[in-house]
Order: structure tokens, then C-alpha cells, then sequence
């Protein structure tokens, strides 16, 4: 099993140094976050606590995804970076296509996209875009994405977009894997139907056995059962080496981690406190 570092909300000047120091501890990849803005007041619950409010503030640091990934793949040659995850519906396909293909060709192919739909609905109609009907846009998304990724002369005509033949030069020289996140059964079909894995928000192990049988079935269901798969998870009550083992032997191949918490250091913690426990996470786990 895998160890990616999680960043989410750390101050900005701080990642490509944790980057660097992910690199050199051994971990596989870093965990890039997504969030557009902080809106004073929220019309829908955020899914994934208990209460429906929000973790962080207007205060909170957060940085664009892509150009995270751009600017800590510049300072390091071996360990990848993923969105966990991209908010699809607010944006659009073709400006993305050519942001993933760069970052992918700038990082030397280390890069892979995690994306889901979103969950505000200002996320959306601030940006321009319907909240109506985003889980069938993002289908089509996700389609427009992968095709214009795969290089030569293409063209998409399908209900939410629409463009005669197009070429985006260079296309990555290896696909970029995409990976589905969302707890809903609609998005694990998502997942299975046009991902090369899943990757979870905050979720306790039964209810991960419970998602990745889930997966097992539907992707035999669509004929992908023998391809790869990635299994990315914040499993929130397994840790230590008994912990990890049960997550690895439940089927999970890349396990989210935040080292600094765990020895009780906050996210606006200094530089050198973080870089302690990655290595100290290091020794223990992964060497």
C-alpha cells in the first residue's frame, strides 16, 4: 500500500518544501485539495460532517490545484500529485483539458486527476454554470476531457457541449488516470464506469469495506473488473501498523495521511515541526 501526504490548508509558502521532503521521506504522491472560494453564507451542507458545516474559514489558505501541482513538480523529480478532488461543475472542460495536459507534460506525466462534482450550489452559479443537471454535465465532462487528453484532431457534440474539431498540442505522452471521488451510489457507478480508481473523502473503515464491495460489483458489472484500479482513502478510525495493514488487506492501495496531526501539530504549524513527522511517519511506515 501507498502513502500520500495530504496539504489541504497549509500555508501556501510551505508546500514545495513539503513536497520535497515527501519525496525524500519516500511517500508515493501528495493529495492536492480544490476550493473556489469561501461564501459567507452556505446554502447546502457540506456532506461530510456530522452537522453539515464547513472545516475551515475565510481565512483558511487554499491554492489552485493545478498550479500546486506545477510549482511543487518543479522542485521535486520523483513523487506524484493528484487532486483529491477537482470540482468539475463549476468549470469548464476545454479550458481544463488544456491546464491538466500542461501540468502532466510539465511534471514529467507525475500527475493524476481526481475529480468530483462539487457540492455548493454558489460554487456553480457564481462561476456562471447551472447547478441543475451537474451530475449529467460532469459526464459529459469528464468525456471531453479524456478525449481532447488523447491527442490529434477531435470533436464532441453532446447536450451540455459542443465544438467541431479541435487539437491541443503537445497531448500528454501517457494518460493522465482519472479518479472519482463521491460516496453516493451514483458516484461510485461513476467510478467504476470511467475511473482508473476511487478516492474517498473523510469515511470510517466499515463503511469503506461497504464501498469497495460496492466497486467490486460494479465494475464487474461494466466489463473493467481485470484493469488496474486505485483504491485512495482518509480512513479516519485505522492508523499504526495494524491499521494500515486492515486498510491494505480490505482492498485500499493508497492510504491519505497527514503526519503533522498526529503528533498534534496544527495545519498554520511550522515548517520544520511538518517535516519532522513526515520522517518520523517514514521511519515507522514506509521504510
Amino acid at each position: 500500500m501507498k502513502f500520500t501526504v495530504g496539504i489541504a490548508m497549509n500555508p501556501l509558502d510551505q508546500l514545495p518544501a513539503l513536497a520535497k521532503t515527501a519525496e525524500e521521506c519516500g511517500f508515493s504522491s501528495i493529495a492536492l485539495p480544490d476550493s473556489l472560494f469561501f461564501m459567507e453564507k452556505q446554502s447546502a451542507d457540506y456532506p461530510y460532517t456530522p452537522d453539515g458545516s464547513r472545516m475551515w474559514n475565510e481565512e483558511t489558505p487554499w491554492v489552485d490545484p493545478l498550479i500546486a501541482a506545477a510549482a511543487m513538480g518543479a522542485v521535486t523529480s520523483k513523487i506524484e500529485f493528484y487532486t483529491q478532488v477537482l470540482k468539475l461543475g463549476s468549470r469548464n472542460p476545454v479550458l481544463l483539458a488544456r491546464q491538466v495536459g500542461s501540468v502532466a507534460n510539465l511534471i514529467g506525466n507525475r500527475f493524476g486527476f481526481g475529480v468530483g462534482i462539487g457540492w455548493a450550489p454558489e460554487e456553480f452559479e457564481w462561476c456562471g454554470v447551472p447547478y441543475k443537471k451537474r451530475g449529467a454535465r460532469v459526464d459529459e465532462m469528464i468525456d471531453v476531457i479524456k478525449l481532447i487528453l488523447g491527442g490529434g484532431m477531435v470533436e464532441y457534440h453532446g447536450e451540455f457541449f459542443d465544438f467541431d474539431r479541435l487539437q491541443m498540442s503537445p497531448a500528454p505522452t501517457k494518460p493522465v488516470p482519472f479518479y472519482v471521488g463521491g460516496h453516493t451510489d451514483v458516484a461510485l457507478r461513476r467510478a467504476a464506469r470511467v475511473g482508473d480508481g476511487w478516492t474517498s473523502a473523510m469515511i470510517k473503515f466499515d463503511d469503506l469495506a461497504q464501498v469497495i464491495a460496492r466497486l467490486r460489483e460494479l465494475r464487474e458489472e461494466y466489463g473493467r473488473a481485470d484493469l488496474p484500479y486505485e483504491i485512495q482513502t482518509v480512513c479516519i478510525d485505522r492508523f499504526g501498523k495494524d491499521g494500515y495493514a486492515e486498510l491494505a488487506d480490505a482492498g485500499v492501495t493508497d492510504t491519505i495521511v497527514v503526519p503533522w496531526v498526529f503528533d498534534g501539530i496544527g495545519f498554520d504549524g511550522p515548517l520544520e515541526a511538518k517535516q519532522e513527522s513526515l520522517r518520523k511517519f517514514a521511519d515507522q511506515y514506509i521504510g
